[in-house]
């Protein structure tokens, strides 16, 4: 596959994109903002609207921030579908509602085309490394013909199952980081409180059972005081609502997503939607009285 479309070239799609250019393919390109120059020079082609990207691609790749914003690169004014036609393929990369997701999947497959949601995992530094986790939904057939091109995109890719899938999979692993960054921020919050170095301390953890990739990266933002965004709280707690509205439309508790959710909101609350997500121990600071640098 030589043709290939990306619409939505923001924080994610920048990088992706620049990758599918280094690979040698033709990238049609479309944002709501101007196309970076970095990707113009690398021969990206700009296109004015969803619809030109899907008329030329022969895979479309859209990477925006929520639901309304799939919906609208798909259906709206001149968008995907206007321009979509048999044996085509659009891939959903961004972090949306399943529920909406199997509903957009049956349009464009009533148009001919297939359609994969495939979230990642990885963040801004997974998207630039070319290292995402990348969660696929939808028919096999089109999975395999995609799975190259993913390939050049992230490193771990499993086809997870049907339409749908993808997201849900996505919406669990947004509630394993969530906790798991709740989880640190205790922790050393605990540590620096009692008078221990939380520096040391979480040095110290990185050797023990307890060691994760959050304890790694985010627990030493922490620890630094490095809240410059890689994945902004708002975008975490967008993923959180997908997990709480799912979980009650099938009957289900979630205690600790619902507890996590509420830290977040207090950081929105004190100016800190656009703080990276690591942190959430401010509002745990707060309710403390305490900083865990502050030892």
């Amino acid at each position: 596959m030589t043709n290939i479309g990306f619409i939505g070239l923001g924080t994610m799609g920048r990088p992706m994109a620049g990758h599918l250019l280094a690979a040698g393919h033709r990238v049609f390109l479309h944002d709501i903002a101007p196309i970076a120059p970095d990707l113009m020079s690398a021969g990206g082609i700009a296109c004015t609207s969803s619809r030109e990207v899907a008329e030329q691609a022969d895979a479309v790749i859209i990477m925006v921030p929520d639901t309304p914003h799939v919906e609208a690169a798909l259906f709206g004014k001149d968008g995907v579908a206007s321009g979509i036609s048999k044996g085509k393929i659009v891939v959903d990369m961004s972090s949306i509602s399943p529920l909406a997701t199997k509903e957009f999947a049956k349009k464009i497959e009533a148009l001919g085309a297939d359609y994969l949601d495939a979230p990642v995992s990885g963040g801004e530094v997974g998207a630039k490394a070319a290292s995402l986790t990348i969660m696929v939904g939808g028919p096999e057939r089109a999975f395999g013909t995609m799975k190259p091109i993913f390939d050049k995109l992230g490193k771990n890719v499993t086809h997870v199952g049907a339409n749908g899938d993808g997201q849900t999979t996505k919406v669990a692993n947004q509630i394993i980081v969530a906790l798991t960054i709740e989880a640190v921020s205790e922790a050393l919050l605990f540590a620096s409180k009692a008078g221990a170095n939380p520096a040391l301390v979480r040095k110290a953890l990185m050797g023990g059972f307890a060691s994760s990739r959050i304890l790694e990266v985010h627990g030493e933002r922490m620890v630094k005081r490095n809240f410059d965004p890689g994945f902004r709280i708002e975008l975490h707690q967008k993923d959180l609502n997908l997990a709480l509205e799912g979980a009650r439309s099938l009957g289900l508790s979630l205690p600790s997503t619902a507890v996590a959710q509420q830290l977040f909101s207090s950081c929105t609350a004190h100016g800190g939607k656009a703080w990276d997500h690591s942190a959430m121990v401010r509002a745990l600071e707060l309710m403390a009285g305490h900083e865990i640098a502050a030892s």
